[in-house]
């Protein structure tokens, strides 16, 4: 899956404040994003920087914040339901804030349970709100901001400059279990924070950086481009979109994100496999009708062929089985034979289903199948009985108005 990852710079902070432009500069979003493009989301296929609407397109975009711009602490994370835990988060953190909760953003780090001890992320709200609105105006859906830095099990310092200020002194970020930390090199802060030789810390700086870190560290580094660190931000499992700012996908947008990650390059062997299988369900839908078809064919001819046989008379076949009733019925009528509908048919099995304790019927009409004799005064036991006896037979009754009506079931059981 392709991956483009924007690099947000750091907020302006005291430069600003000297001038009374702290507002304005906090605010203040780059003309031209650093972005970092991969094919495959591991390695980078091209970096540099473009204006937003210019910006290359990707399976998924990931906003990576600068490494200062995102502060971490420890709480013990309320209990409280999904719509007021940003509140319940306010409460808790009150004291260690140092600007109003309208201008901070909180995030939970993915690990982070309600009841238990977890790490909450924060940084300035309208700068990243401004930026999300920048990007998504130009088009681009921004899936995921992340930081940087983050706390870990596994202690990383990283020796970085700041974009365009590549002679000036480096900065140390410092991630430990127990926080994440960003200095200057310059002063004894950094050097009081540094871990102790066996503590087992994975030291990587950028290029620029990597002279000066290797003389204040006294041993090797790793190389690693700032494209190469926001990338491996990307690939972690963390969302600084949450609350008021996830994410939301909702109707044809979120029906664009789905295609749009199914035509990705990683779902290539999902979607052949998706087209192979619609393929052979095809053909085995039409290989079944086509087998329905014939077996169908079959017995319509079998029957035709059994009507020709068993009545010669019949010339044109239209419906088989109805014209076999027929032809069968008029034969018996002309052998004098009675048939299941005739009276004495009907008659026999109305007697025979008779309810104990009723006397004979004082009256009777039969027409076209259908035997109505009167039934005054019969009790609903007395009716179920006659029913009851009269379907073991094959028979039906139907009681109205002090009547009954005796005629023979179909195949259905229906009268």
């Amino acid at each position: 899956m392709s991956t483009l990852v924007i690099l947000l710079p750091p907020r302006e902070r005291l430069t600003a404040r000297a001038a009374g432009h702290e507002a304005a500069s906090g605010l203040r979003l780059p003309v031209d994003w650093r972005f970092v493009f991969s094919a495959d989301g591991r390695s980078v296929a091209q970096s540099g920087s473009a204006a937003a609407a210019q910006l290359p397109r990707a399976d998924q975009c990931v906003l990576v914040l600068a490494e200062a711009d995102v502060s971490w602490h420890p709480i013990a994370v309320p209990k409280a339901p999904a719509v007021r835990l940003r509140a319940a988060l306010l409460g808790v953190m009150e004291e260690a804030l140092l600007e109003d909760d309208e201008a901070l953003h909180f995030a939970l780090a993915a690990d982070a349970l309600p009841g238990r001890k977890g790490w909450v992320a924060v940084t300035h709200k309208p700068r990243l709100q401004a930026a999300l609105q920048a990007l998504e105006n130009a088009g681009l859906s921004i899936e995921r901001v992340v930081s940087a830095s983050r706390p870990g099990p596994a202690a990383r310092g990283h020796f970085y400059t700041e974009a365009g200020a590549e002679a000036a002194t480096p900065w140390l970020a410092l991630a430990e279990a127990e926080g994440v930390a960003c200095l200057r090199l310059e002063g004894g802060l950094a050097r009081a924070l540094q871990p102790s030789a066996g503590a087992g810390v994975s030291w990587t700086a950028t290029p620029a950086a990597a002279a000066a870190a290797e003389r204040w560290l006294g041993a090797p580094v790793v190389l690693m481009t700032d494209g190469e660190r926001a990338l491996e931000a990307a690939a972690a499992g963390l969302n600084l979109r949450q609350f008021d700012l996830a994410a939301r996908h909702r109707g044809m947008r979120a029906l664009r994100e789905a295609v749009k990650r199914l035509r990705s390059s990683e779902w290539r062997a999902v979607r052949w496999g998706l087209a192979a299988l619609v393929a052979v369900q095809l053909l085995g839908l039409n290989l079944q009708a086509w087998q329905q078809a014939q077996l169908l064919q079959a017995k319509r001819t079998a029957m035709v062929g059994l009507l020709k046989t068993a009545h010669p008379s019949v010339r044109a076949v239209l419906d088989a089985p109805l014209q076999m009733e027929r032809e069968t019925e008029r034969l018996r009528a002309a052998a004098g034979r009675p048939g299941d509908k005739d009276l004495e048919a009907l008659l026999g099995a109305a007697a025979s289903a008779w309810p104990d304790q009723i006397g004979p019927t004082p009256t009777l009409r039969f027409e076209a199948g259908r035997l109505t004799v009167a039934a005054p005064g019969w009790a609903e036991p007395q009716q179920t009985q006659f029913r009851d006896r009269l379907r073991g037979a094959g028979y039906g009754a139907d009681f109205s108005e002090g009547r009954v009506t005796v005629s023979r079931l179909n195949a259905r059981g229906a009268t």
